[in-house]
């Protein structure tokens, strides 16, 4: 893969989905940068990684805030000395039907979900600019295409499918690609943390009759993240076991 040497930002990586996308951009020899608002969990990452021999570094911080997103950033470029993957992967659920969700409830996965990816595009892309080339992947969901009980959480996917066209189309002259990765169920800490009923009936809803791993978003995002993909861009590919084909 095209990924050699390649600096990338990958928010949310201190566990679950975001670690599975580090540790493969990591095996594809770019260099990693971590985030995570755990300091504990992502330094411990961190030192895992760079004792398997990896190049990686880690910042702590809430990149849902400008002063978050650009120390991130800022950490990536002064550090490395350029930007040229980022992954946009920090993520919350906060799942209730309609009438029972808080304004909170609403607020809060919109900040995390897609303002935090508003946030750390802008703060990115500047660098991307100067140097003609980037690779910006958004983690997405097969919920942007409605789910039950998460009006919050669809609602903020759908506007990361919409935010990512955008800017496929205001960043092509640049080289700048930007496409949305759109899991379905990952063996992740929060779908573990379903009781087994829920677990077992989720999983007779996916066609393939298994559900992903971290691994299987990883191999995704190294995909639209190489250098071969530069005419690739606005797309969403579904990593979801073929959920996204009915309604599920």
């Amino acid at each position: 893969m095209g990924i050699k040497d390649r600096v990338a930002i990958v928010t949310g990586s201190g566990q679950g989905i975001g670690e599975g996308i580090a540790r493969r951009l990591a095996v594809g020899g770019a260099r990693v940068v971590l985030n995570d608002i755990d300091e504990p969990r992502v330094s411990a990452l961190a030192d895992e990684m760079k004792a398997a021999g990896f190049e990686v570094g880690y910042y702590v911080g809430d990149i849902s805030t400008k002063v978050g997103a650009d120390g991130l950033v800022d950490y990536a470029k002064d550090t490395y000395g350029q930007v040229d993957i980022l992954v946009n992967n920090a993520g919350i659920a906060r799942d209730k039907w309609l009438v029972k969700m808080s304004e909170e409830d609403w607020d809060e996965v919109l900040r995390i979900n897609l303002k935090s990816q508003f946030l750390c595009t802008q703060a990115a892309v500047k660098h991307m600019m100067e140097a003609n080339y980037g690779r910006i992947v958004n983690i997405g969901s097969r919920a942007w295409l409605g789910g039950a009980g998460q009006a919050n959480y669809s609602a903020s996917k759908g506007g990361v499918v919409s935010f990512t066209r955008t800017l496929a189309l205001e960043f092509a002259k640049y080289q700048i690609t930007a496409n949305v990765v759109a899991p379905g169920l990952v063996d992740t800490p929060l779908f573990r943390g379903l009781s087994q009923e829920a677990q077992e009936r989720l999983v007779k809803t996916v066609p393939v009759g298994r559900i992903g791993g971290p691994a299987d978003i990883g191999h995704a995002v190294a995909f639209f993240a190489d250098d071969d993909s530069w005419y690739i861009t606005g797309q969403v590919l579904y990593v979801c076991g073929g959920r996204s084909v009915g309604a599920y």
